[in-house]
């Protein structure tokens, strides 16, 4: 039987620490620990990914909460039932003793665990869509007050008029127009548009 340990977090900036510490005090090898930073929205992740193929039956599995093992309600359930059913692995979260496959294999504890597998997927899941929601509510205050996202708009040169005009009549190429003018193409006959309108 190997021990493994399977750590997520949501974006680099996050901190795993409280995870690994947890790991850690099981004396799980460091190979053996198995990293992601992204949305649990899917299983498409490749720290997950690898430690799937990793495990075998009788390996018994550690993470810290359900909700680290993902944020799909339906997802969660499926990949529990394959890695505790067709895998054969057992599973320990940390912060929810009940799910601990190793104990309560009976019918009563199976039934238990699985219905606070389904109440946790489910908050899980729950907790990604409030986080979206109130990003969404966050992002629409602030481009009220003005707030602009993306990167800064490229200011126009102060001769752009003549540059413009040098282009339309064929002296320079529009090669040279966005190197000028340091923007790209795109952003070139975009300004060209807006500059037309304001002269109109």
């Amino acid at each position: 039987m190997a021990e493994y340990g399977y750590v997520r977090v949501s974006s680099l900036d996050q901190n795993e620490d409280r995870q690994m510490i947890e790991l850690q005090k099981k004396q799980i090898p460091e190979k053996n620990i198995y990293m992601d930073k992204l949305s649990g929205k899917n299983f498409e992740r490749p720290g997950y990914k690898k430690l799937f193929k990793k495990l075998k039956q009788g390996d018994l599995l550690y993470i810290m909460s359900i909700d680290r093992l993902g944020r799909n309600y339906v997802e969660i359930q499926e990949q529990w039932r394959t890695l505790t059913k067709e895998k054969g692995i057992d599973i320990v979260v940390f912060d929810m003793p009940l799910l601990d496959t190793r104990t309560g294999k009976d019918l009563m504890g199976t039934f238990i665990s699985d219905l606070v597998l389904q109440i946790l997927s489910f908050v899980a899941q729950n907790e990604r869509e409030n986080i979206k929601k109130r990003q969404a509510q966050g992002i629409a205050a602030a481009k009220a007050k003005g707030v602009k996202f993306g990167r800064p708009e490229k200011p126009i040169p102060d001769n752009f008029g003549d540059i413009v005009k040098r282009w339309e009549r064929k002296e320079i190429k529009i090669s040279d127009v966005v190197r000028i003018c340091n923007m790209s193409e795109p952003t070139f006959y975009r300004r060209l548009r807006e500059y037309r309108m304001i002269k109109k």
